[in-house]
C-alpha cells in the first residue's frame, strides 16, 4: 500500500552538493524539508571529485570566472556565502585540507568527509531523506507542488531543483531538470559539455600516437587563455588548460597551444648564437618531451644544425610553436564532461534567492542553472553559494 500524502515547506529533488547546502540551510531555520534522490547514496559527484578527495572550493573564486548568459548573475549568490564561508564550515568539522595548485583547495583525507559534513548539518526533525526512489511526475495546483516518487506523494509551496546537468551519465545524470523547467515554461540555454577533452581527426590524428605526453602550455580559444598542462590522448587533446578552454570552444574554431610559453620569440636565432652545432631537435627537445619534440619538428618539416638555417626560417619555427593550431573536430561528449555549460536560464531567475520569477515558489540552483565555473572548484563553489541563496528563501 502507497504511504499517505506527506505535506512540506519544501520538496527539494536532488541530494548533490547544491541540494544538501539547501535543505541544510532551510533545515536550520526550522523548515520541514523532504530532499530526493533517485541515487542510493547522497553527494555521488561530491565522492569522484578530485580523485576521490574533493576540490570543494577555490580561494580565487571570483564571478569573471563562471561562464554564463547573464556574466552578472552569480554576483549575488557569491557574495552571500564566500569560498571562506565554506573553508569555515570545513574547519568546524575538523577537516584537514592543503591548497593543491592555482587555490584549489582539496581534504587531506577522504571527500566522504564533505558529504558527511553536509549531511550532518542537515537537522534530522527538519530534513527528510529519501534515496533510491524516481521521480514520477511533479504537477502544480491550488499553490502546491505535488510530487511522486517511489510509490509516494509529497505537497509543498516550494519546489527545488538541483538534479544537475547530464555531464557523467554513468553516475545517473540526466537532463531532467531541464525537462521540468520546461514544464513549467522556463527557457533553456542550450546545454553542451564543458571541461572536457577535444577530439582531433583528419590529418591531426598522429598527434594521438603522442597519447600520455604533457606538456605545459597556454591554451587558447578567442580571448582566452589558460595556462597549464596540456595531455595527448589516443583521441586528442586533454589536461587541465585544454578542460578549461573546452568550456569557451566553439565547434569550427581553432584552439591554439603555446608549447614554449616562458621562452622570447627569437630564442631560436639567440641559441644559433650561442650553439651553432647544436641540432634544431635537439634545441626544442631541451624544452619538450621527446616524443613531442620528435612530431612537431616533423610536422614543421625543418631540421638541421642550427647554424645552417636562416633566423627568418628558425623566427618562423618558433612562431609555429608559440601559436600551434589544432582544429578538434568535436569533444568526448557528456560521457567525460565534468559539468555543463548551459542549462535553465538565469533571465528566469532571481540572481539573490534563484527563484523563478514568473513561477512562484520554483527554484532552481546548482549546476542545473546556466552558470558554469572553470576548473578547480569553482564548480562547488557555486553549489554552496546557489544552494545557501535558496536554502534561505524556501
Amino acid at each position: 500500500m502507497p504511504k499517505p500524502p506527506s505535506h512540506y515547506d519544501a520538496i527539494i529533488l536532488g541530494a548533490g552538493g547544491a541540494g544538501l547546502m539547501c535543505a541544510a540551510v532551510a533545515g536550520q531555520r526550522g523548515r520541514k524539508i523532504l530532499l530526493i534522490d533517485h541515487a542510493d547514496e547522497p553527494g555521488k559527484k561530491i565522492l569522484i571529485s578530485g580523485g576521490g578527495r574533493c576540490n570543494f572550493t577555490n580561494i580565487g573564486t571570483a564571478p569573471d570566472r563562471y561562464l554564463s548568459q547573464n556574466k552578472h548573475f552569480a554576483k549575488s549568490a557569491l557574495s552571500g556565502y564566500t569560498a571562506s564561508d565554506f573553508i569555515a564550515l570545513v574547519d568546524r568539522y575538523g577537516i584537514d585540507w592543503h591548497e593543491k595548485t592555482l587555490g584549489q583547495l582539496f581534504c587531506d583525507g577522504s571527500a566522504k568527509q564533505i558529504v558527511t559534513m553536509l549531511m550532518d548539518e542537515c537537522p534530522a526533525d527538519s530534513v527528510s531523506l529519501s534515496l533510491g526512489k524516481a521521480i514520477t511526475a511533479v504537477s502544480h495546483s491550488d499553490g502546491r507542488y505535488q510530487v511522486e516518487y517511489g510509490g509516494q506523494t509529497a505537497f509543498a509551496p516550494s519546489l527545488v531543483v538541483a538534479t544537475g546537468g547530464p555531464s557523467i551519465p554513468k553516475m545517473g545524470a540526466t537532463g531532467f531538470a531541464y525537462d521540468l523547467a520546461r514544464q513549467f515554461g522556463l527557457k533553456i540555454v542550450e546545454p553542451r559539455p564543458a571541461l572536457v577533452p577535444l577530439t582531433l581527426g583528419g590529418e591531426e590524428t598522429l598527434f594521438r600516437s603522442l597519447s600520455g605526453v604533457s606538456a605545459p602550455v597556454i591554451a587558447r580559444s578567442g580571448k582566452t587563455a589558460f595556462r597549464e598542462a596540456a595531455l595527448f590522448t589516443h583521441k586528442g587533446l586533454s589536461g587541465p588548460a585544454i578542460l578549461q578552454i573546452s568550456s569557451y570552444w566553439q565547434h569550427g574554431e581553432p584552439v591554439e597551444i603555446d608549447f614554449l610559453p616562458d621562452l622570447p620569440d627569437d630564442w631560436l636565432a639567440r641559441a644559433k648564437r650561442q650553439l651553432p652545432r647544436l641540432s634544431l631537435k635537439k634545441a626544442i627537445n631541451a624544452h619538450l618531451p621527446a616524443r613531442l619534440t620528435e612530431t612537431l619538428t616533423e610536422r614543421i618539416g625543418l631540421d638541421g644544425e642550427l647554424g645552417n638555417l636562416t633566423d627568418k626560417k628558425l623566427d618562423e619555427a618558433a612562431r609555429r610553436l608559440s601559436h600551434w593550431r589544432f582544429m578538434p573536430n568535436g569533444t568526448e561528449g557528456f560521457a567525460k564532461a565534468e559539468v555543463t555549460v548551459g542549462g535553465i536560464s538565469t533571465a528566469e531567475l532571481s540572481s539573490k534567492n534563484m527563484e523563478a520569477r514568473q513561477v512562484p515558489g520554483f527554484y532552481a540552483i546548482g549546476e542545473a542553472v546556466d552558470v558554469t565555473g572553470w576548473l578547480g572548484g569553482y564548480n562547488f563553489q557555486w553549489a554552496w553559494a546557489s544552494g545557501h541563496a535558496a536554502g534561505k528563501a524556501i
